[in-house]
């Protein structure tokens, strides 16, 4: 059933709402205890309900737009721009102004018209007109695709949920923020440059070591006491004198031996599940999210532990080895709690001063298409190696295999670096971290001297698509800026909610009337079809993860009115066989048979005036237009296949006659 989901995620919010009301111990308990007994059946009715738009639901609607044309300005040798220059500059600006005409397309005809050639003005590495404007024209189509993945990333990096990014146009984004009302954080956060940076990755026991010591952090923080200070030097020399204990493949097989055995000194031991898992929380508010592996070497089988499995058992972290793989993962529904944590200043200062720990920036599924399973977590550098403001260009590609890859370059000062960089770092894995948020952590095959760099993976095509976008945001210099701002309170919602349904319901008690007076028997079968009708377009809606939206029940309101203008036709048709003396059979059959091609033609034609709306309205004018076409769609099959079923099943009852409103003869 198409709308099941949206009609069990209000019975569940509901039933949540009223244990949420209870703000006592034991109410808290028992919504705990709703939380983990429902949680699977609450996130797949929220994730296939029926979405409301924000004039219904209320939050924020932002149209912001890229600045191409400060992308052509920067991508200028700055040596070369003249007068000339900033003229054609400022002349495309103005003629561009306040529209949706390529800017790069707009500059190209005024810079010619003066007889300028683009060799003169921008570097490439083929001085041909050709290849700049090539260059030009990728880098101006990449700066959109480059802003939309950055702005989504910092969006869902600060939990927004169900957040819409659109491109609208050529260089327009379109964002809607359910719920959002503090637009000026939204902005700053929005607004600011993207910060691409290249770290060591430090992936070692140190990483257990830090997340105990945010677990103690947090529970400093938490209870109002001193905060936890990590005695980095004291921790070095621990570990090395660790170091020189014993073989590192058996320092994992021990580790895994303890967390499999020892359990005879589990503090949790005779508790109920419940309140065991409330200690454990406590005790572990970080750790106990955490999972991690340990290999000896990428030919060992990698050992899994969690860290208050090991903590329970009197596992250390100088029993784990210290070179050995290590991988780190929690659960996707636990991102935004151990993000939370992290965050906090006072937490934060209790890791070691040379680490950060960072997560995944996308998370990994059993399956593509569907909700991520887990997110990596990883240990990186404190201090960035190398920016990404040094990087010329990035693009996929496909290796001699046919694999994906993605190709960078970078400048002149850049190459040095990389070249210093990976040639200490053979072997070991350097981060490409954005915004905080890794994109990708390969291995360094080797020194690479000329700064043209091939990073390769298990990508998928897609994959190397968005890592290129990323790459790039620290070459690309193409600033967004907000043009439109609309905050929609809730209370405006419900109001909406309130005055769409109540005239929704009226306009249709009307048409319900309207047709059982004028049409009798057949108003009332035409009344059936109807209501199938609405039922279907709202759960056609649903089913392809549409928004209602305030202009989309105006929709829905005209493919009620669409729909009985087809039982209309049809009606008066078959009024026409029955004056001509035909049997109630007959008239049926003429009467659909007829009115076929004028019930055709009318819904054919809104549906080719919904689709260019679809393809290029937005925000309001593309929800009005989506409910007209699936109602046009739906209505081809009520009024003529339904309300025919109905006719020919009252036929075969054994009716002869029948009142569809025409006048009895004498």
């Amino acid at each position: 059933m198409l709308l099941w989901p949206t009609i069990n995620y209000s019975l569940l919010s509901s039933e949540r709402a009223e244990l949420a009301a209870d703000t006592s111990r034991a109410g808290r308990e028992a919504l705990a205890r709703w939380d983990v007994d429902n949680k699977e059946a609450f996130e797949s009715a929220r994730a296939g309900r029926m979405k409301l738009g924000l004039d219904l639901r209320g939050g924020a609607y932002l149209t912001l737009e890229v600045d191409v044309l400060k992308l052509i300005e920067s991508s200028a040798d700055a040596e070369a721009i003249d007068d000339d220059f900033r003229s054609i500059i400022e002349e495309t600006r103005k003629a561009t102004a306040n529209s949706d005409v390529d800017v790069l397309t707009v500059f190209l005809e005024k810079f010619r018209a003066r007889g300028k050639q683009l060799v003169n003005y921008f570097p490439a590495a083929e001085l041909t007109e050709q290849a700049v404007e090539e260059k030009l024209r990728r880098d101006a189509t990449g700066s959109v695709d480059q802003a939309m993945e950055v702005l989504s990333q910092r969006i869902n990096k600060y939990g927004v949920s169900e957040v819409s990014i659109q491109k609208q146009g050529s260089r327009r984004l379109v964002i809607e923020l359910p719920d959002e009302k503090d637009t000026v954080q939204m902005r700053e956060l929005l607004q600011q440059t993207a910060r691409l940076e290249f770290k060591r990755v430090l992936m070692d026991r140190r990483m257990v070591k830090a997340f105990y010591a945010v677990d103690a952090a947090y529970k400093a923080y938490k209870s109002g006491a001193a905060p936890v200070v990590v005695d980095t030097a004291k921790a070095a020399d621990t570990t090395a004198k660790d170091v020189a204990a014993a073989d590192t493949a058996k320092k994992a097989d021990t580790a895994k031996t303890a967390a499999d055995t020892g359990k005879a000194n589990d503090p949790y031991k005779g508790l109920s599940e419940d309140e065991k898992g409330r200690r454990i929380i406590a005790d572990f508010p970080l750790s106990y999210m955490v999972f991690g592996s340990v290999a000896a070497n990428e030919q060992s089988q990698p050992q899994q532990f969690d860290l208050v499995g090991l903590k329970i058992n009197g596992v250390t972290p100088e029993q784990l080895p210290e070179k050995g793989i290590y991988m780190f993962r929690i659960p996707a529904q636990k991102l935004q709690e151990f993000l939370k944590i992290l965050a906090i200043p006072q937490v934060r200062a209790a890791i070691p001063a040379e680490l950060d720990i960072l997560v995944s920036a996308n998370g990994n599924a059993t399956k593509p298409g569907v909700q991520p399973d887990y997110y990596d977590v990883y240990g990186v550098a404190r201090e960035a190696d190398l920016m990404g403001d040094v990087i010329e260009d990035a693009y996929p590609s496909f290796d001699n295999s046919n694999q994906p890859v993605v190709m960078m370059n970078m400048n002149a000062e850049g190459s040095d670096q990389w070249a210093r960089i990976t040639g200490a770092n053979i072997g070991n894995r350097i981060a490409v971290v954005m915004d905080d948020r890794v994109w990708s952590a390969p291995t360094v095959q080797g020194k690479i001297p000329n700064g043209s760099s091939q990073i390769s993976g298990s990508f998928r095509t897609e994959d190397a698509m968005r890592l290129a976008v990323v790459l790039k945001a620290g070459a690309l210099k193409a600033p967004v800026q907000i043009i439109e701002e609309r905050v929609v309170g809730p209370s405006l919602g419900e109001d909406s909610i309130r005055r769409g349904l109540t005239s929704t319901g009226i306009s249709f008690a009307l048409i319900i009337l309207f047709m059982m007076a004028y049409y009798a028997v057949g108003g009332a079968v035409a009344d059936v079809a109807l209501l199938m009708n609405i039922l279907l377009t709202v759960a056609g809606l649903a089913a392809f993860g549409g928004t209602l939206t305030l202009p989309g029940i105006a929709g829905l309101i005209l493919s009620t009115a669409m729909a009985v203008d087809a039982n209309i036709l049809i009606f008066e048709r078959m009024r026409e066989e029955l004056y001509a003396g035909k049997t109630l059979k007959s008239a049926v059959e003429q009467g659909f048979s007829r009115a076929w091609s004028a019930i055709l033609d009318s819904n054919l034609t809104n549906i080719a005036g919904a689709i260019p709306l679809i393809i290029w309205g937005s925000g309001p004018i593309k929800g009005f237009a989506i409910t007209l076409l699936i109602g046009a769609i739906i209505t081809l099959f009520t009024a003529v296949v339904v309300t025919r079923a109905i006719f020919q099943l009252l036929i075969a009852s054994g009716a002869t006659t029948l009142n569809i409103g025409q006048k009895r003869t004498a």
